[in-house]
């Protein structure tokens, strides 16, 4: 089988890292290209080679993208924010190799969580309630300002006093429900197929995970949301939702990540590959071994990459500059 060579955006992050990890894990022969608007973080000794590239959203993007195509004989992208998932997919006609994201129509309501709820509102499917701050009426016990292109968990504020400070562009007041936080990773195949799922109850630190465990007791209910989701959008690929359950026992969805997100690392150990799908599928047309769930609980740790003898950070590219993990 001969080598893919892959590009990983985003290596900057906790998601890209896990996807180039998960990548150097299966079982094809690949050469990883890591692209972030960083020029050096810790993904780079996760990397055979690596490209600094701008904003998603910036003008000379695509050009960045191809060049890198071109050069490096790429045969998939893989994207790990949510701004590169909307815009490779606005490019994907552009593109000569595959590109592992939905279609354009659903990267849009994704990218946006007033558009998302909206949508589920529309189609019937559980989420928690929001508003445009403007038109916010005060009925929500707790509640919290969300950027609707909010990346990560920045910009939150919980319980704000004064919501004129918010413009209806930029923000949302959704609920904030409390109870337990569930996140659940699902893969849908190109014939749109839910290939299958995996949930974790999780505790977070500075909104990434930090402990977590494999829960089997929402697989029914989740499965009824997803197909409900996969059914009105055309989702393909990776994706995930996070969710609340209430003191009643109800899930309410309340964040979409319509991409590979930041547990996929911890999954693939409990059973839920879906960086081996995605190369599976978007690399050689394979049908996507079925998941296998293991019980299991993971905690996430700070490690150190050590480069010695080298002074400055515009020295070090990518995995071949001596390091060690510490």
């Amino acid at each position: 089988m001969p080598q893919k060579r892959i590009i990983v955006t985003g290596i900057g992050g906790n998601v890209g890292q896990g996807i180039l990890r998960n990548i150097h894990a299966s079982p094809y022969d690949t050469f990883v290209i890591g692209t972030n608007v960083d020029s050096f973080s810790g993904g780079n000794h996760l990397c055979d080679a690596f490209y600094k590239v701008p904003y998603a959203y910036e003008d000379n993007y695509l050009h960045a993208i191809l060049n890198i195509v071109a050069k490096e004989k790429v045969d998939l992208i893989i994207p790990a924010t949510d701004y590169e998932v909307f815009y490779l997919a606005s490019f994907k006609d552009q593109i000569p190799c595959a590109v592992a994201v939905s279609d354009l129509d659903t990267a849009r309501i994704y990218l946006d969580k007033y558009k998302t709820f909206q949508f589920f509102k529309a189609h019937e499917i559980p989420f928690a309630e929001a508003y445009l701050p403007s038109a916010y009426d005060h009925s929500f016990r707790n509640c919290i300002a969300k950027p609707r292109e909010g990346r990560g968990s920045r910009g939150l504020v919980h319980n704000p006093v004064d919501f004129s400070e918010y413009s209806d562009e930029a923000y949302m007041i959704q609920d904030l429900i409390i109870g337990k936080e569930i996140t659940t990773a699902f893969y849908v195949t190109k014939d749109n197929t839910l290939h299958g799922h995996i949930t974790f109850v999780r505790s977070l630190e500075n909104g990434a995970t930090q402990l977590c465990r494999v829960t089997q007791s929402y697989d029914e209910a989740m499965e009824s949301i997803i197909k409900k989701m996969i059914s009105a959008t055309r989702i393909r690929g990776a994706a995930n939702v996070q969710s609340i359950v209430n003191d009643k026992g109800a899930i309410i969805p309340f964040e979409i990540n319509c991409r590979i997100s930041g547990t996929n690392s911890i999954r693939s150990q409990f059973g839920f590959r879906d960086v081996e799908y995605t190369l599976a599928e978007y690399l050689f047309d394979e049908i996507p071994k079925p998941p296998v769930i293991q019980p299991g609980s993971a905690a996430r740790i700070l490690m150190d990459v050590i480069y010695k003898g080298t002074q400055e950070y515009s020295q070090l590219t990518d995995k071949n500059n001596a390091h060690y993990l510490y």
